[in-house]
């Protein structure tokens, strides 16, 4: 599926030429993976899943780390104890055009709009 980064030990990750729309599409549907997708693109950053803070279970999220892992969306790698999510913008950009940013421009707009502003920008 995947190499091991040089640097920890990776997970398994659909290589690129496996990644799917309607996987990316479905992984994104979801409010809470949409929050962790909206929030690395906004710290542009590896984080922790500890650095979400998410209202949900601790099994809950791993579960939408899963997803997002599984879809190709995001990477994984652990790092000592640590395991550190990154955002798959280059492999999700060279796919489908275009499509992250019109969705994550797409759910900033919507959380102004319902008031959810608080929420990481893209930008923020």
């Amino acid at each position: 599926m995947t190499e091991t980064a040089a640097t920890g030990r990776a997970l398994p990750h659909p290589d690129r030429e496996h990644i799917r729309l309607e996987s990316v599409l479905h992984a994104l549907s979801d409010p809470m993976r949409l929050q962790i997708v909206r929030e690395l693109a906004a710290k542009e950053a590896e984080l922790t899943c500890s650095q979400f803070d998410l209202p949900v279970t601790k099994s809950t999220t791993t579960h939408h780390f899963r997803v997002l892992r599984e879809s190709g969306v995001v990477r994984q790698v652990y790092r000592g104890t640590a395991k550190m999510n990154g955002l798959r913008r280059d492999d999700l950009e060279s796919l489908f055009p275009g499509l992250l940013d019109s969705i994550l421009a797409a759910a900033d707009r919507q959380a102004a709009r319902l008031g959810d502003a608080a929420r990481v920008p893209v930008g923020g």
